[in-house]
């Protein structure tokens, strides 16, 4: 059994650490921002600047592009120089952002071991790993669209725009239900597994059946809507199982979107909370929201 002035403990250290690393990075950055100069300068137009980051997100774009073209063999062949530059130019254009990053950052350890740093870093090394023959590069095509993962910076733009509200909703939302979906998911693969082996065990191992693993597949596919119809199931039995599932997978939708559609609505609520508790001194009436300082009614003082 867990004791709950350990565990409480164990919390207070947590965010007694936490607090630390956050009160050494500001300290950091209100140094560098009092010093200014050249690093804080090219700092905020690599970190705060919204033409740099549209303009990192055009090339993004247009690099995850020409991967994808540069896999289609007749436009290979005829246009091998073009990609082989293409590919150059993008990759020494994220390399010095990515070194740039690292030398204006005010904690560049901490870049380089975030996610996007991760992520960054990731994206450059395939040519690289080119050069010195430790691997083709034309087999890390799929690493190099990587890249595209940088497409998250796209909320630091959000953030000037007017859709940084809705956004903020939808992550907060997403995240106050992380609980629930990962039950919900562990729910789901339960189910499957347990169909999946019921429809092995109903098809004798026949018709695509022929082990439990792919009867579980047959069973992802049909409960997620995908149906690709690689493995049917013959017996009337079968067939029975199978229309249920069928039914069962508008209700994963139904339950999966309402979690998330359930927890918008209950911030948006919370922010808009009534309050019987406060009543106007003028008009005397009740029911204002609980964040309100005046009547919505008369637009006097409210008490409470």
């Amino acid at each position: 059994m867990n004791n709950p002035i350990f565990t409480l403990e164990k919390l207070a250290i947590k965010h007694k650490s936490a607090t630390k690393k956050l009160e050494t990075f500001t300290a950091i950055a209100r140094k560098m921002i009092t010093q200014g100069g050249w690093r804080y300068e090219m700092y905020k137009v690599i970190y705060r600047s919204k033409v740099f980051s549209i303009t990192l997100l055009i090339l993004i774009l247009s690099s995850s592009s020409a991967v994808i073209l540069q896999s289609v063999p007749s436009l290979y062949i005829s246009y091998k120089d073009v990609f082989i530059f293409l590919e150059w130019f993008f990759t020494i254009l994220f390399t010095v952002e990515y070194f740039s990053r690292i030398i204006v950052a005010p904690q560049p350890l901490r870049y380089m071991l975030s996610t996007m740093g991760i992520i960054d870093f990731i994206s450059i090394f395939p040519m690289y790993f080119g050069i010195i023959h430790l691997s083709n590069t034309s087999h890390l095509i799929v690493i190099r669209l990587v890249r595209l993962f940088r497409l998250l910076r796209v909320f630091d733009l959000i953030e000037y725009t007017k859709y940084a509200k809705e956004v903020r909703v939808l992550l907060r939302a997403v995240h106050a239900s992380q609980r629930k979906i990962s039950i919900f998911i562990l729910s789901v693969l339960i189910a499957v597994t347990i169909l999946g082996s019921f429809m092995y065990v109903i098809e004798k191992g026949n018709h695509g059946f022929e082990s439990i693993p792919k009867s579980i597949y047959w069973a992802i596919v049909t409960i997620t809507a995908v149906g690709y119809g690689d493995i049917v199931p013959k017996t009337p039995i079968g067939q029975a199982l199978a229309s249920l599932l069928m039914l069962l997978s508008f209700g994963i939708i139904v339950v999966f979107t309402s979690i998330v559609g359930a927890e918008i609505y209950r911030q948006r609520d919370e922010k808009k909370m009534v309050s019987e508790s406060k009543s106007c001194l003028d008009c005397s009436m009740p029911g204002h929201d609980s964040n309100a300082s005046y009547c919505k009614y008369c637009g006097g003082r409210l008490w409470g």
